[in-house]
């Protein structure tokens, strides 16, 4: 598996300096935690999940969550758990006849209601257990978070290959008077098992729910203060250096329609000087699409430390994962910086001749830089997301998949 696998060859030679980096389940949770990309949700009721992961329904997916909490009713549990169950099932027979090889398939999660759930899901599901990469663990608390975390451990015992992905979404996060104490009590519970933390995710939908907020689609999560003070202690707690994890951007909610309340939010210039009058129509398509505002999100994810998003819908895939890529300049700034780190220079201009780049202080973000490498590739010089959106955007399903 790779990002942007669907491109051809002769467009990958194009538009990358670096490629993007093939990878698996298997490879190293450092790398795996920035591989994720959009990650695609999807409810467990959905049918024929397995026939559209073999025939790569959704061109460049990487990763995949299938959902048995609030994308199904209460009242649908016990029938989505069957059908997770039958469809994993499927897809291992497929996969044994030679239909598909399970390193093509994207890494597959569940989210999971609770402890429970997943302890009735270890006996459910014996035979698609191999398939999974993990288990997306919703409304995160110190206490279950923490038997859930001990059983996947134990699971890993038997020769499974599974990670964790918290969702931090739940009151005691969101209310100020709680906040800090809750996260705090959070990391120590992930630290003590970081060997299975891929990636830590904001859910943004359940804390604006509790304030009855619902952000429009020219609205970013960081417009809405209660959600962008939030946000702000995550990254403050879970980013830091010294112990570090990667965060997740919080899931874009919109996928198309043409009413607008306030005028687009990105710019002509990019699109004119780099395609001429086919920009300025890509742009236009863009923005009745609503993706102008998912855009500016991703950018400000990004700006904020966060990588990759959760989406809802395919047409998402392709600006999540073209923004994430490192330009040129970013790469030799981050090789030159980590190239110095033996201390014997402390500051030196970047190769660009546009900036100082300082050793110690811009050490993490080299790093980080150079992992996400791997994964997203380096663009060519001159080359900008807008190559890597230009078509192919248009030609992604447009079935919604979610609630």
């Amino acid at each position: 598996m790779r990002l942007f696998s669907d491109l051809p060859d002769e467009k990958i030679n194009q538009v990358f300096y670096k490629k993007p980096g093939h990878f698996n389940k298997r490879s190293g949770r450092d790398l795996l935690a920035y591989a994720l990309g959009a990650t695609l949700y999807m409810p467990a009721t959905r049918p024929n999940i397995h026939q559209d992961l073999l025939s790569k329904k959704h061109a460049g997916l990487t990763s995949m969550v299938i959902c048995l909490e609030d994308a199904i009713g209460d009242d649908e549990v016990e029938q989505a758990e069957d059908l997770l169950s039958l469809e994993l099932e499927n897809l291992s027979s497929d996969l044994a006849k030679g239909l598909c090889e399970e390193e093509d398939l994207p890494l597959l999660f569940v989210r999971i209601r609770s402890y429970e759930q997943l302890i009735r899901l270890k006996n459910r599901i014996p035979n698609g257990m191999h398939l999974l990469t993990g288990f997306v663990l919703p409304k995160f608390s110190p206490a279950e978070g923490c038997k859930i975390l001990a059983e996947i451990k134990k699971l890993n015992s038997y020769g499974y290959c599974l990670y964790a992905m918290p969702i931090l979404e739940t009151k005691e996060i969101i209310q100020k008077e709680t906040r800090l104490d809750q996260l705090i009590g959070i990391k120590k519970v992930l630290d003590q098992h970081s060997e299975l933390i891929l990636n830590v995710r904001i859910g943004a939908t359940d804390f604006s729910g509790l304030y009855g907020i619902r952000r429009n689609s020219d609205t970013t999560v960081y417009d809405i203060a209660v959600i962008r003070d939030c946000i702000s202690d995550i990254i403050n707690i879970f980013l830091r250096s010294d112990q570090p994890y990667v965060i997740s951007g919080p899931v874009w909610e919109y996928f198309s329609s043409k009413e607008r309340l306030l005028k687009p939010q990105i710019r002509q210039t990019p699109f004119r000087e780099r395609l001429g009058q086919d920009g300025l129509k890509m742009r236009t398509d863009l923005i009745d699409r609503h993706m102008d505002g998912l855009i500016r999100e991703i950018a400000m994810d990004i700006s904020n430390g966060l990588t990759g998003k959760t989406i809802i819908h395919p047409t998402h895939i392709r600006p999540v994962q073209a923004l994430n890529t490192v330009t040129l300049e970013e790469y030799l700034d981050a090789q030159s910086i980590a190239g110095q780190a033996g201390g014997k220079i402390g500051v030196m201009k970047s190769d660009y001749q546009n900036k100082m780049n300082e050793i110690k202080p811009h050490l993490y973000w080299a790093k980080k830089i150079l992992l996400k490498s791997e994964v997203y590739g380096v663009l060519q010089d001159e080359i900008t997301y807008i190559d890597l959106l230009k078509n192919e955007i248009f030609n992604s399903d447009t079935q919604l998949i979610n609630r």
